[in-house]
């Protein structure tokens, strides 16, 4: 990682106060324009900042100042870091070491078969491929086809398990947002609008042709008195 000055303005503001070093060694130090750092002396720039000092940070060491301040021309240079901060990895396709990439094709065949919910994406992010690759392999196009056989990247070293699984819960997630088709049931919103008393008129046509039945049969009845009667 290039060593580079933290805080650059805040650095200035420190050297300006503290130290007896020209606007433009300060400015090629900190990265600033001479006229800025001479700003920042006036009070006109950098209000507010709290000045912080590099020697602290162990950016900048006493004698370095020294130096500078005795002779108007030297250029100041950061002091090397004891601590090494890696550099961030650029995002992209997983690099796979030469001895395990004939495993890849067998890894993919596992993760297409287990996981079918991973997309192409994801699987290339996993073990390092291409997505004409997983489309092959899928498609059972793959030159190497016959000879496939499903194995877990994770076994292979192609791949931790926590960067499965959190592949997994992603497209899992996604899943989730999908609705399934066909029918489903209705919102609360409509089923609240509903009528309860929509199927009433069948219960009442079913009562009226009870007392129907009820006095036909009490008409029958009231009828067999006067047949005797008349005999």
């Amino acid at each position: 990682m290039a060593n580079t000055l933290l805080m650059p303005k805040a650095t200035a503001v420190w050297l300006v106060d503290n130290t007896g070093l020209s606007f433009d060694q300060i400015a090629q130090f900190c990265g600033l324009h001479p006229l800025e750092v001479k700003a920042i002396a006036d009070g006109e720039s950098a209000q507010g900042i709290k000045g912080m000092d590099p020697v602290i940070t162990g950016q900048l060491s006493r004698e370095e100042i020294s130096r500078g301040e005795q002779d108007i021309n030297h250029r100041l240079k950061l002091s090397e870091p004891k601590v090494r901060v890696p550099e961030t990895k650029r995002k992209g396709p997983r690099y796979t070491p030469l001895s395990k990439r004939q495993d890849r094709p067998n890894a993919i065949l596992w993760l297409v078969r287990n996981h079918p919910e991973l997309k192409d994406a994801q699987i290339s992010r996993l073990v390092g491929t291409t997505k004409a690759t997983i489309e092959q392999i899928r498609n059972r196009t793959h030159w190497n086809s016959a000879n496939l056989a499903p194995m877990d990247p994770v076994t292979l070293g192609l791949t931790s398990q926590i960067d499965l699984d959190i592949e997994v819960q992603r497209a899992s997630r996604n899943r989730e947002h999908i609705q399934p088709a066909g029918d489903t049931l209705l919102p609360a919103s409509l089923t609240e609008r509903l009528d309860p008393q929509a199927e009433a008129p069948r219960d009442e046509d079913a009562e009226l042709d009870a007392d129907a039945v009820f006095a036909k049969l009490s008409a029958l009845k009231g009828a067999e008195p006067d047949e005797d009667d008349e005999e």
